[in-house]
């Protein structure tokens, strides 16, 4: 067995809870990288259109991790796909709506407002990926 067969199978047994706080840190840096690049790119004025890129190019690997790392799921490949397509949608738009909400009347920093916003929406999402799109039977 090779290295990196041997720190999966460790990465493996790690709490589940645990493994999505770390990659959904990893995908959270991810995504604000991206937010960050659209703000820079678009203007800070198009907030709300750099949160739709944000989420957008971040979906696929988002998928990814949670599903190799965090739910260590097999096959089902667009079944989950689809369903984290339908979890993305409810967190992009309550994503939206927060930043809208902060950045409206709290912290006018969009920067600030967005992080505060993806540390909110990724507590439901890993309800709505660990109930519902990785959801295994029993």
């Amino acid at each position: 067995m090779n290295l990196i067969n041997r720190l999966y199978d460790k990465w493996c047994v790690l709490p589940r809870f645990f493994r999505f706080l770390i990659i959904g840190g990893v995908n959270a840096l991810i995504s604000y990288v991206i937010f960050v690049i659209a703000i820079q790119l678009i203007g800070a004025n198009h907030y709300q259109l750099c949160v739709f890129i944000q989420w957008s190019v971040s979906s696929v690997t988002s998928y990814f991790n949670q599903k190799f790392f965090v739910f260590l799921t097999r096959g089902n490949y667009l079944a989950e796909y689809i369903k984290c397509c339908s979890t993305w949608a409810v967190g992009y738009v309550l994503n939206a709506i927060i930043l809208e909400l902060i950045v409206r009347y709290l912290i006018k920093n969009v920067y600030i407002s967005q992080v505060i916003s993806i540390f909110l929406v990724s507590m439901l999402t890993y309800v709505l990926f660990k109930y519902f799109a990785f959801r295994q039977k029993s």
